[in-house]
């Protein structure tokens, strides 16, 4: 593919293919799996209640909007799912045209401010950064050479050699940190993403193949038993490029129980709390926000009429940011990320990061008789993702990081025959479990719709029950990004007309979601191979917050309210009485996915992971230590959210680059030794 860009978007968040023309169907399997859409999805003809579900009703330009409506809903019920366009293909337009049926726009008055920046403000890694989706063979050494790295070709050994200071696997919010503390200090530092680079001039906001291009496994991503769906950027800026914006410093409560319980001062340093700080500088925090989305009213209106507290929360942008659409990367360029923050300082200092690029193991080898570590690290393996290039790069370093994530540290450690038994276990997930209230704009004084709007900008903690004071929390309820492909794939379906009949109601059915501050934890036992189970409080803990959240949504006016259970488990709220929606609230409880056996079945979700390489005060307790060094291997470093010792139960992006922070100034203290 030549190194271009489409107007409106990077052609493979387009729904482009890596090389590959079609969607590799045959016509014999084309044939079938059009007759199963159309078995799920069948052509049905609207009715009144239908043609009411979208009216917007009022005045002369709304009463034309209502009549292009009418027909766009009109063909969307009399659509079929083996309808073209097939698989993996788009309008030219790169619109569904289902889109204006149920109310969805994909527009932002925001993008054309892409159009006026420069090379520089557009592409700002480009002086740092090589992407071997487009390099050849011959061409990737001279792109190495020419970002001032030693590079020796190795055809015995089919390897081109780098050599540098600092080497880090993971560009995200602990690979971007430590690049730019590293480079800084001037230390010549190379990192390796796996994943592309995207801008927001490539951002498209398509969920299909941003979801495909810019997470781990394409969005798909599950435990073995599919019961926990797995979110987890895998882009150059990770999880920064396409998480929520929430910046929430880590809670007092927990920084004491890592500091005394898991015996870990650094989490209640001075060294720490500045950390902190300087990440909240480098982010450009705001703590306001002008205009909530919708969805965030219903938050807010609904802990008001209940007296329940509710938090505002800060962003890494402006106060002014109204960009629904940041999950498949901040398209107007106001979200600063690791790629448009630290990786920036790091290139800025002369680091290289080097896109398409998969670690396969760290180079390790027997240390010194009087070391105190046996092993050491020496660099690690790694081999790019495109196919013309079947040399491997061989980068030999003082130090090595490795930054991938809770998923992939791990499987990388473990590949590399580390040993501890801390690597792999302890894994934190924050479960999620949605619930969804329908509020129509006819009785409600609440505008807007759920695509619309920032994302997250308030929260409800739930505080612990059985504590008082600064106890802290197990359960925070928020606001999810939630594209109208999710949408549809999360309701359950009952039946063709059922499905279309919701989907009308999309842009309104706001959504909140409850996250537990799991006690339990999952194992990592290999690539792709992740294991995970709830304990009983956490299934208390959800139960509670789930009921939680259905009682703000009809505080706030929803005229329909329920979970995602697979037996539609709903209830409408008009003229509700309290005992009424009691016995309703009673029947919500938590529920295992579709493999538990039981009548109603839920499917839960992950978008923070952590713990799964955690920082111990022993080799007994940690794979790390308070350093983050690994307790086996000497010049070994993780620096992501694997060290946490527990969950921390708020998003965690303040806490994973604060850590890196300090875990990167020690790692440059290490090096002058």
């Amino acid at each position: 593919m030549e190194k271009t860009r489409k107007a409106g978007g990077h052609p493979l968040l387009l729904g482009g293919r890596k090389g590959e023309k079609g969607h590799g169907f045959s016509a014999e399997q084309m044939r079938a799996l059009a007759a199963l859409c159309e078995a799920y999805i069948p052509p049905v003809a609207m009715d009144e209640k239908d043609d009411a579900a979208g009216h917007l009703s009022g005045g002369k330009e709304i009463a034309e909007v209502d009549q292009n409506r009418c027909k766009a809903r009109e063909a969307f019920f009399l659509a079929s799912g083996s309808d073209a366009p097939l698989p993996d293909e788009m309008n030219e337009d790169s619109k569904n045209p289902s889109w204006e049926a149920i109310g969805y726009s994909n527009h932002l008055p925001e993008e054309e401010k892409n159009q006026q920046r420069s090379q520089q403000e557009r592409r700002p890694l480009e002086k740092g950064i090589i992407e071997t989706l487009y390099e050849t063979e011959s061409s990737l050494l001279q792109s190495l050479a020419e970002k001032g790295l030693s590079v020796t070709l190795n055809p015995e050994q089919n390897t081109i050699d780098v050599k540098c200071d600092v080497v880090i696997v993971g560009s995200g919010c602990g690979g971007g940190v430590a690049a730019a503390v590293l480079a800084s200090a001037g230390h010549k530092v190379v990192v390796i993403e796996k994943g592309n680079y995207f801008t927001a001039e490539d951002y498209t906001g398509i969920e299909g193949p941003s979801l495909s291009e810019m997470y781990e496994g394409g969005g798909l991503f599950s435990s073995v038993d599919g019961k926990m769906s797995i979110l987890a950027g895998s882009t150059v800026g990770g999880g920064s490029a396409v998480n929520w914006s929430a910046c929430i410093r880590t809670p007092d409560f927990v920084l004491r129980e890592w500091a005394e319980e898991h015996r870990l001062p650094m989490f209640q340093s001075r060294d720490y709390a500045s950390a902190v700080d300087a990440v909240w500088r480098r982010l450009g925090v705001t703590e306001g926000c002008e205009r909530e989305g919708y969805q965030n009213q219903v938050l807010r209106k609904g802990c008001q009429k209940l007296g329940l507290e509710v938090e505002a929360v800060p962003r890494n942008s402006s106060e002014g940011h109204y960009c629904g659409s940041c999950t498949y990367g901040c398209r107007t360029g106001e979200k600063r990320g690791t790629d448009t923050t630290w990786l920036v300082d790091a290139v800025n200092c002369g680091a290289v990061i080097i896109t398409g690029c998969k670690a396969e193991k760290f180079m390790i080898q027997k240390n010194a008789k009087d070391s105190r570590r046996k092993k050491k690290c020496l660099g690690l393996i790694a081999r790019s993702l495109n196919k013309a290039i079947t040399m491997r790069l061989k980068v030999e370093a003082k130090v090595t990081i490795s930054a991938c994530g809770a998923l992939s540290t791990p499987p990388l450690m473990m590949a590399s025959g580390l040993k501890n038994p801390n690597i792999g276990k302890n894994l934190h997930l924050h479960p999620v479990a949605p619930v969804w209230g329908y509020i129509p704009e006819s009785v409600s004084d609440l505008k807007g719709k759920i695509f619309e709007g920032g994302i997250i900008t308030s929260v409800h903690k739930v505080k612990d029950s059985e504590n008082s004071g600064d106890a802290g929390h197990r359960v925070i309820i928020e606001t999810p990004a939630i594209g109208p492909a999710s949408f549809s794939s999360l309701f359950p379906w009952y039946s063709g007309r059922a499905m279309k009949e919701r989907m009308l109601r999309y842009g309104r059915t706001a959504n909140l979601i409850v996250l537990v501050r799991d006690s339990g934890s999952g194992t990592i036992e290999g690539e792709e191979r992740i294991k995970y189970r709830f304990t009983r409080s956490d299934k208390e803990n959800m139960t509670e917050g789930l009921r939680r959240a259905l009682r703000i949504l009809v505080a706030a006016g929803a005229v329909e309210v329920g979970t995602y259970r697979n037996d539609e488990q709903r209830i409408s709220c008009k003229g509700i009485e309290e005992g009424e929606l009691e016995k309703f609230l009673e029947g919500v409880k938590f529920t295992g996915g579709p493999r538990c056996g039981g009548d109603g079945w839920n499917l839960h979700c992950s978008a923070h992971q952590m713990g799964s390489c955690r920082m111990g005060a022993s080799e007994k307790e940690g794979a790390v230590d308070e350093r983050g060094q690994s307790w086996e291997v000497e010049g070994l470093f993780v620096c992501d959210g694997s060290v946490m010792p527990t969950a921390i139960g708020v998003n965690p992006m303040i806490t994973i680059q604060s850590t890196a922070y300090c875990i990167s100034e020690g790692i440059a203290e290490y090096l002058k030794s």
